[in-house]
């Protein structure tokens, strides 16, 4: 009988379309480079137009042969479910939230590679020729459950469109509610060229100990948390999710790295490229964007109203509506949980920071900022509730910019508090202000955090010790004394009142980008620990400007946030990048962490300071107070002497030190994967850069306008 037109590309019109027998197909499944020995033996199913089912395994090269089906096209599949002894994917399809069906097909894909760095389809495969059929195909054509899959790449060979609807519109195929699988034609070979499913991470280093790549990859993790999840729909999904928006949470970690294509862009604003140092690794070790599938997750299904579990539920916290607006990511892979949170970015978060009053750390020990307690106890149900699912004992990393940096300190701690847990925690802060008092500060000396301070951010030096206020109590009476200093010079300060308690300290190891000129006039700066409170209280009273004694209050506000040097995208990650690419150079040629030159500007620079301290202290003396407040001044000022002193002779020591692989890249200095990495990072113009010294912004007259999306935490200087 004859067929419709819309039927011709499929089948013959000698063909028959009654149910007769003699028939038989081939097919072989290869990689990029026509190897099929990957997928040898891998079990397969095939069904028949009479909706007969056919089991068999492909021969040790990937290639299968069927004879005696019934007449016309047959649909293939290879659903079958892991049963192998790997760790990795036994815990996946086992874990008691979202079990992945992963298929023997997805495990074998995991082990092929792209024939091209860039992981772009091939235009041609060796076995091509052989072939009356050839098609580019992904893991997620032949496997019926493929929400936790990446989307589909662009190729060039695309398997006949519509094949499978048209096969279930004839009533061909298996009973089944959803025909799943790739159609063959009888009496044809056909050469199936599966797309490695390999995926790009961020790499991290696990190790303690401040690495040059943590700094610049967090710097970019923290930075991408301003950014919107990015899912469509939001709310409430139905049958399933995508992530188009770009840049966003979800479309770097479930569209761009689960695809296998790099991404720079962190910051909707952003115009120059940073890219991460991205590992290429077996799909199955990607950080994970849970799946959406209502006939797998019953938790999924959208019946559930709000109850419904979904993405951006599960992996973004916003709480815009009740009151906080705190906002943060968390995601996972086998070694890593990946928790970032953002800073000051609206007129709540504002507020919120203004609230220096301190209150009781009732996790642990001590007394924090109040509105960065607020904050933080607005996400632990959803920080907690995550671990419970999907933590294995994986190193979990926090960062987190300003505000978001104060926050991520005061979850790191109440994380590692929790009885029986043993988390084990390593912390990234970026411009972060003083989170909490002195108190909490010595009760969590055990937790590990790398403090990363820019000196021309005032953000750091705030609240200041001495404040333990509200915000209406404190701005109409804030005094403060400054020290006069020469143009050019660095300016300490000290606090005159704290009202009661312990006063606000910084936690953890500081890593500070001190500003140096070269004689050229090129704006420089080097990282080093400083451990001194002067270096970094600098930054805050140069912002305030002077007028006499007092700053200019009527425009305090407007010169604090004109301060380009708090921000991410303009200062923290091109310091963090000119570092990583200095130390990489610095490696290569067995040079020292400092310079002689360096060492000379910013010995420089610490004398002068030194001599400062010292002529406020002489002229304390002079003034004869024989009040408390006078003793404690010129204590306060001996012992920043002292602690300047120190400085110096830890930057001495600079002078001699050389680097060492795990000072740049942390864990990954052994790692086989270091040097694949780097090439790939290299292709990139970008990266090429030599970086003598950490280059540092420039700093325009007005930075701050509509638009921005970090925005300097104005409270914070409280």
């Amino acid at each position: 009988m004859s067929q419709d037109a819309w039927k011709q590309p499929f089948f013959s019109n000698k063909m028959p379309a009654c149910s007769l027998r003699g028939h038989w197909v081939s097919f072989c499944l290869v990689d990029e480079l026509g190897s099929g020995k990957v997928y040898g033996g891998l079990p397969y199913k095939v069904y028949d137009s009479a909706g007969q089912s056919y089991n068999g395994r492909l021969n040790g090269e990937g290639f299968a042969k069927l004879r005696g089906f019934y007449c016309g096209p047959v649909v293939l599949s290879f659903d079958e479910l892991y049963s192998g002894a790997e760790d990795l994917y036994k815990g996946l399809m086992t874990r008691s939230s979202y079990k992945l069906p992963i298929t023997e097909l997805q495990v074998r894909a995991e082990k092929t590679r792209f024939s091209r760095d860039d992981g772009q389809r091939v235009e041609r495969n060796p076995l091509q020729i052989q072939a009356d059929h050839f098609y580019q195909i992904e893991v997620r054509d032949l496997v019926r459950h493929s929400a936790h899959l990446p989307p589909q790449a662009p190729r060039i060979y695309c398997p006949p469109r519509h094949a499978l609807k048209m096969m279930a519109d004839l009533g061909f195929g298996p009973p089944q509610p959803t025909l799943t699988g790739l159609v063959l034609f009888p009496n044809k070979h056909a050469v199936l060229e599966v797309r490695p499913l390999r995926a790009l991470r961020p790499a991290l280093s696990l190790d303690d100990r401040f690495c040059a790549l943590n700094g610049y990859q967090l710097a970019l993790m923290a930075t991408l948390s301003y950014c919107e999840f990015g899912q469509e729909p939001a709310v409430p999904p139905i049958d399933q999710v995508a992530f188009p928006r770009h840049p966003s949470v979800g479309n770097l970690f479930a569209e761009k790295l689960a695809g296998y294509q790099e991404d720079w862009k962190v910051d909707p604003d952003q115009q120059q490229r940073f890219y991460p140092l991205y590992e290429d690794v077996p799909y199955s070790q990607r950080f994970e964007i849970l799946p959406f599938d209502p006939e797998l997750y019953e938790q999924n299904d959208p019946r559930l109203d709000k109850a419904q579990e979904h993405p951006a539920q599960l992996h973004f916290f916003d709480d815009e509506e009740n009151g906080t607006d705190t906002q943060a990511f968390i995601c996972h892979h086998d070694e890593v949980v990946l928790i970032a949170v953002r800073g000051t970015a609206s007129g709540a978060d504002a507020i919120r920071d203004a609230n220096a009053h301190q209150v009781p750390f009732t996790e642990g020990v001590g007394k924090a900022h109040e509105g960065f307690y607020l904050a933080y106890r607005a996400m632990q149900r959803f920080v907690l509730g995550y671990l419970t699912q999907f933590h294995t004992r994986q190193r979990i990393i926090i960062c987190g910019h300003s505000l978001g940096g104060a926050i991520a300190l005061l979850l790191a701690e109440s994380l590692r508090q929790i009885p029986d847990c043993q988390y084990n925690i390593l912390l990234y802060t970026y411009g972060a202000p003083r989170a909490a008092d002195s108190e909490f500060t010595e009760g969590a000396s055990a937790l590990v955090h790398h403090r990363i301070v820019n000196h021309n951010d005032p953000v750091p030096s705030v609240p200041a010790p001495w404040m333990n206020t509200t915000a209406k109590i404190w701005i109409p009476g804030a005094v403060v004394l400054f020290s006069n200093p020469a143009p050019g010079g660095l300016l300490f300060a000290l606090g005159l009142v704290r009202l009661n308690g312990n006063p606000y300290q910084h936690h953890g190891a500081q890593q500070h980008f001190m500003p140096i000129v070269l004689p050229d006039g090129t704006q420089s700066s080097v990282l080093w620990t400083p451990g001194c409170e002067s270096i970094e209280e600098a930054a805050c009273h140069r912002a305030l400007r002077l007028n006499g004694d007092m700053p200019d209050r009527p425009n305090l506000i407007k010169q604090l946030v004109q301060s380009s040097h708090h921000f991410m995208v303009t200062s923290y990650i091109p310091a963090a990048w000119a570092t990583l690419r200095r130390w990489q150079q610095t490696l290569d040629a067995n040079g020292t962490l400092v310079t002689p030159r360096e060492f000379e500007l910013i010995e420089k620079a610490l004398s002068t300071m030194q001599q400062q301290l010292r002529d406020k202290n002489r002229e304390l003396a002079l003034r004869g107070s024989p009040n408390q407040r006078g003793n404690e001044d010129s204590h306060a000022l001996s012992a920043e002497v002292d602690r300047l002193d120190t400085s110096r002779k830890r930057l001495a020591s600079l002078r001699w030190r050389r680097l060492q692989a795990w000072d740049v890249y942390g864990s990954h200095a052994q790692s086989p994967n270091l040097q694949p990495s780097l090439k790939r990072w290299f292709t990139h113009q970008e990266n090429r850069e030599l970086s003598q010294v950490a280059s540092i912004p420039s700093q325009p007259d007005d930075s701050w306008g509509p638009g921005r999306t970090q925005t300097l935490d104005i409270d914070s200087i409280v």
